[in-house]
């Protein structure tokens, strides 16, 4: 007799994901929420027309909990068509400060233009001008387990 597959059974591959519009942001946005990164792992290429975080996010697709304790990986999340970069409440000169990002939205101007906005916790905020929405996650090491041993909790 044959028994049908277990999550268990399979493997969780790391993510490499696109966002071309909102909807796909609005997916690329809830699997960075609580990222963590220093300052030091922001780069902002302005001949390429790229900004780029080097982040410390939650697997909050991980369906393994039940088995282990929460787990991050180490992601880049890769904005492209940047025209400029600009933000408020991130101090500047210190790049051992730790940033959590909250959420990732967009503003369209003049269509596909438009205002990316990366949400901070502390009332930071980062803008990127962008042409169009093109942006990539995508985990660069082996999942670990977080820290604090606790998923990130937030107030209603």
């Amino acid at each position: 007799m044959s028994q049908d597959a277990s999550f268990e059974d399979g493997r969780e591959a790391p993510l490499n994901l696109g966002a071309l519009d909102v909807g796909d942001l609005t997916v690329i946005s809830s699997l960075t929420q609580d990222a963590v990164f220093p300052a030091s792992e922001m780069r902002w290429h302005r001949a390429g027309s790229r900004f780029a975080l080097l982040v410390n996010r939650v697997r909050w697709e991980d369906k393994g909990l039940t088995r282990h304790a929460p787990e991050r990986v180490q992601s880049v999340l890769m904005f492209n068509t940047v025209q400029s970069v600009a933000s408020q409440g991130v101090p500047k000169g210190d790049a051992d400060t730790i940033l959590s990002l909250l959420q990732i939205s967009f503003e369209e101007t003049e269509a596909p233009s438009g205002f990316v906005t990366l949400t901070l916790a502390g009332d930071g905020a980062i803008r990127l001008e962008v042409e169009a929405l093109d942006i990539t996650v995508k985990d660069v090491t082996k999942p670990y387990a977080a820290p604090s041993k606790k998923l990130p909790q937030h107030k209603d």
